[in-house]
């Protein structure tokens, strides 16, 4: 595992694993026709989606391992380093990889909205299991860009290929959507725990030490990826994470505002706002009233 084979071109990456390059900038990439081999870390200067039909060595992606099973798809952006490990064993190849370059998208539909696929942002313990016929789907997907690349690069290849990429892609929004819901026993309490650590979280000085709770720091500590745990959350609540910790931010400033001794500056200090005007802003926009005028109306009707 301490090999690191770069992979900066399609074409590398298609005669690593003895696939024919058919199009400079994708490819459908069959892994049963790799040679064996022992693995390896592996970067990608290209986006990567991995099928694995069978259980074969564990996927190493950054610090994690997971263990890779049947029907799991694994999204890699480019730049992403992940890798087999066969724990010093030889091991045989099985499945596909769907490698796309982000020269092919650029320009195109997909090109404009590729980032709102925020699961290339997730970790490998956060893949998505696909169902036997949602499998099937994904596999007819691989095989309408095939076909597209086995036909003669003409004018229209470009657009039906990002086409069909991108229907794959919409495919795997819903079957995330389905994973969310149908797995909701691993996420169960996850709700619970952002909850617990945003209200300890205002019981110490981190405020003033490190600033506002983000998404980044309530996802590290509840250890998920940032997209991961935002969709999971905009899944349970209906509320993007960061509006949630705002709605946060306000229900304990509304409390810390009855106390008169501090002005609007210090309770925005403490709350981990560095200018307070931010969180003037902020206060009227989610209650309606300015900070001072919501302490005014609070103390005429105490």
């Amino acid at each position: 595992m301490d090999t690191l084979r770069r992979f900066e071109t399609i074409s590398d990456y298609n005669a690593f694993n003895n696939n024919e390059t058919l199009h400079p900038m994708v490819s459908v990439v069959d892994l049963s026709k790799a040679a064996p081999r022992q693995g390896s870390r592996m970067y990608f200067g290209f986006y990567t989606i991995f099928l694995k039909d069978v259980k074969c060595g564990d996927l190493v992606y950054g610090r994690h391992t997971y263990d890779y099973q049947e029907g799991t798809l694994v999204f890699l952006a480019p730049g992403q380093v992940a890798g087999m490990n066969s724990n010093g064993e030889t091991y045989q190849p099985k499945g596909y990889a769907l490698v796309f370059h982000p020269d092919l998208i650029h320009g195109t539909a997909l090109g404009r909205h590729i980032q709102e696929y925020t699961f290339f942002g997730y970790q490998s313990y956060e893949a998505l299991h696909v169902s036997k016929r949602e499998r099937e789907l994904v596999l007819d997907c691989f095989s309408k860009i095939e076909y597209e690349l086995e036909h003669a690069i003409d004018k229209h290849s470009r657009k039906l290929i990002a086409n069909n990429i991108e229907l794959f892609l919409n495919y795997c929004v819903r079957f995330y959507d389905r994973q969310f819901i149908t797995r909701n026993h691993v996420h169960q309490g996850v709700l619970e725990r952002f909850e617990n650590l945003l209200n300890a979280y205002y019981q110490t000085d981190k405020p003033q030490t490190i600033g506002l709770p983000s998404v980044a720091y309530c996802a590290s500590e509840l250890n998920l990826s940032a997209n991961y745990f935002g969709d999971l959350i905009k899944k349970e609540t209906g509320k993007t994470a960061q509006e949630y910790i705002q709605s946060k931010v306000i229900d304990v400033a509304k409390e810390r505002i009855f106390d008169s001794d501090k002005s609007v500056s210090q309770i925005a200090y403490d709350l981990g706002f560095k200018y307070p005007q931010h969180f003037i802003r902020l206060f009227k926009q989610r209650v309606g009233q300015a900070p001072n005028e919501y302490r005014r109306t609070a103390e005429a009707d105490a």
